[in-house]
């Protein structure tokens, strides 16, 4: 009985020197041990024999399912239907659901469920890996987040359901609820190899994927904000929700009619299906969802490039997709407009962008810049492949996008380390990864105890 009770006692002292020593840290890096959690957990679950199928996966390519999962990527070494057992499946999409709606938010609407507000040590890694604008309620915006998540890929799965039936697929329940996940998530994972190549000329998976891609991509900010408008609690949106959907519409407008205009492989196509394949490469693009519908290896130089400026580019902060993100983007833009017009504040609509906002852009456009630098150089080293194509890799993987020449598959065990090593600093935000490594653990007594992770 004296035992028991000691073992208790040494268990209780443990946890709570574990709580304070978590809480001490930048709200950063918890957020990396966060998804580092989640990407070991989905590793050794894909690891166990009875997931897959045929000869079994090696553990190398597990973790670089898992991690391309967790970080709503899509690139793969290994085909996921044909690799995987519908348990494994699972496994996979439970994965991107997490990464898609980011950290600690699926644990923190429990714990809301439960309680009236949060603790400040989940209120802060929460707003670390939103990046809310100061009007929104970090409480109140998660609650939104798990409830237009829900709605969006119901209705896609709806939707997607009538398609594939309509198609004749096999299990098309499964299909539908598989990629109205991961189109929202952005996550690029498909049950087909061939992406969606073969359903090019199809109008209406072409606009779902679209949809669901281009809601999850502009943001939860975006949304919440227009909910709230619409409920007269607010009389406008946010500037915020403003530069998000300005950048996305010319990004993809600017996109479509280069790709349309230049792009051989699809020239030959009737005017319609050449317009929709140009709108979805631009879409999947800008957006990091990463599908596609024409073959990615047979595109010229050119379309090559202008892809792997969108990637880079990417999509809105506080949604599902990668990439430096349009408000960064939009920041630049603001910065070189304003010191040609002789001007010494950026602003928009009239309204001044903060200094601060600028100088987090200014950051987050070195750090990108660096590691999409340093991984191509790494993929140069390793592989032997052409530039572009390991360009390409390395932007799709920092971007968390998923598309690929088709090299993927054949990466040395090395050059899939460095992929892997993208694809997390991508979905954490290369910015937000440097001050996790880098940033110091905060006094003593500072943070709450309240860390249920």
């Amino acid at each position: 009985m004296g035992l028991d009770m000691g073992i208790r006692k040494a268990k209780t002292r443990f946890v709570r020197r574990l709580s304070v020593s978590l809480n001490r840290l930048p709200p950063a890096k918890l957020a990396l041990l966060g998804y580092l959690s989640y990407s070991l957990v989905g590793w050794l679950l894909l690891c166990v024999p009875f997931v897959q199928r045929g000869a079994g996966v090696r553990a190398i390519d597990n973790l670089f399912t898992c991690v391309s999962a967790v970080s709503t990527t899509g690139l793969v070494t290994v085909s996921v239907a044909d690799s995987y057992s519908i348990i494994g499946q699972i496994i996979v999409l439970a994965l991107i659901q997490l990464g898609g709606i980011g950290y600690m938010t699926l644990g923190s609407f429990v714990v809301l469920s439960h309680k009236t507000e949060l603790s400040a040590t989940r209120t802060a890694v929460a707003s670390t890996v939103f990046s809310l604008p100061e009007s929104f309620r970090i409480d109140k915006f998660i609650r939104s987040v798990i409830t237009f998540t829900a709605v969006i890929e119901t209705a896609g799965v709806v939707v997607l359901y009538a398609i594939f039936r309509s198609n004749n697929e096999p299990h098309a329940m499964w299909s539908a609820v598989f990629h109205s996940v991961s189109a929202f998530c952005t996550a690029g994972f498909s049950l087909y190899n061939n992406s969606f190549e073969a359903y090019a000329g199809n109008f209406w998976l072409n606009l779902t994927i679209s949809a669901l891609s281009c809601l999850g991509a502009v943001g939860f900010i975006v949304c919440v904000d227009y909910w709230r408008m619409f409920r007269r609690k607010v009389k406008h949106v946010t500037l915020t929700s403003k530069v998000i959907l300005w950048s996305a519409f010319w990004l993809l407008t600017i996109g479509t009619v280069l790709i349309f205009l230049t792009e051989p492989s699809i020239k030959t196509l009737p005017l319609d299906r050449r317009l929709m394949a140009a709108f979805f490469q631009a879409m999947t693009s800008m957006t990091t969802v990463g599908f596609n519908t024409v073959s990615i290896s047979s595109i010229s130089r050119a379309t090559l490039l202008l892809i792997t400026v969108l990637m880079v580019i990417g999509a809105s902060p506080s949604g599902t997709g990668g990439g430096l993100k349009s408000t960064t983007f939009s920041a630049m833009v603001g910065v070189m407009r304003s010191a040609l017009r002789g001007q010494d504040e950026v602003r928009f609509w009239n309204r001044p962008v903060p200094q601060a906002r600028i100088w987090v852009a200014t950051a987050s456009l070195g750090f990108y810049l660096l590691m999409l630098v340093a991984g191509t150089y790494c993929l140069e080293l390793t592989e032997k492949f052409p530039f572009e194509k390991n360009l390409f890799e390395a932007a799709s993987a920092l971007g968390t996008v998923g598309l690929s020449t088709g090299i993927t598959a054949d990466l040395s065990n090395l050059g899939k380390l460095i992929i892997t090593f993208l694809m997390f600093c991508g979905r954490l935000g290369p910015l937000t990864f440097g001050i996790a490594v880098f940033a110091r653990p905060l006094p003593t007594g500072v943070g709450d105890s309240d860390l249920a992770v």
